[in-house]
This record gives C-alpha cells, structure tokens and sequence, in this order.
C-alpha cells in the first residue's frame, strides 16, 4: 500500500505514458524553434507525487533536454509565468547534482537569474520542500 499522498502503483504506467506524450510534443516545439514553450511544458504535469524513480528520471530527461535548448536565459525569464518557478529550481538542483558539465554550466546560468527574479524564498521552498521531489 502506498503512502498517503502518493500515487499508486497503477498508476505509473500512466504516469510514464504521458512522460512519452510530453516528449514528443517538446521535441515538436524544440524543432520550430521555441525553447521557451518546450521548457514550460516540460515542466508542467512533473510527477511530484510519486516515488517512483523511473518515472522521475524519465521526467529528467525531459526537462533536461528542454533546459539545455534555452540559449538566451533572459528571454526565458521573460516568457515564462512565476507559478513554474519552484518547480523548475528544484529541476536545477537535480542538473547541479549530475556533475556534468555542460548542464551544471547551463544550470548555474539558469539558477542566476531565476533567483535575482524569484529571491531567495524560491531555493528555500525548493530545499525545504520533501514531499514534492523531483
């Protein structure tokens, strides 16, 4: 029996079902050309509530790959709405802790300013908040 406030078990194969749906879509919108647009639906729907790592990870490589497209960070910030703020520190961290270097580097650019935009209360939420992992 799961926790309460995590999914069930059945519903993962969902959960990795709608990952793949996302995936395309990004992939669409990265090949017109809109970064932006694939990083905000990359973000939208994360599946917070579960423990699951694969559907964790699978959401990861989502996210990353929609990250990695955003060539001008300011711009970015300009488009996109504060309620995926949060979510998209927590996202950072979990770039930062890969130890790769291209995405630590882009991660850090991204982490600048989202905290010179958001403040500090976005990483404390972001740290402080155990429940909704990414």
């Amino acid at each position: 029996m799961a926790e309460e406030g995590f999914l069930e078990v059945e519903n993962l194969e969902a959960i990795i079902t709608r990952i793949e749906q996302k995936s395309r879509k990004i992939e669409s919108l990265l090949k017109q050309s809109k970064p932006v647009e694939a990083l905000k639906t990359a973000l939208e729907g994360s599946p917070l509530k579960t423990r699951d790592e694969r559907c964790k990870s699978a959401n990861w490589i989502v996210v990353h790959r929609a990250m990695m497209a955003i060539k001008d960070v300011d711009a970015m910030f300009s488009s996109l709405d504060p309620e995926y703020y949060d979510i998209l520190m927590k996202y950072l961290y979990r770039g930062l802790a890969t130890g790769d270097r291209p995405t630590c580097d882009q991660c850090l650019r991204i982490h600048e300013k989202l905290t010179e935009r958001a403040g500090l209360g976005c990483i404390l939420r972001s740290l402080a908040d155990t429940v909704n992992t990414v």
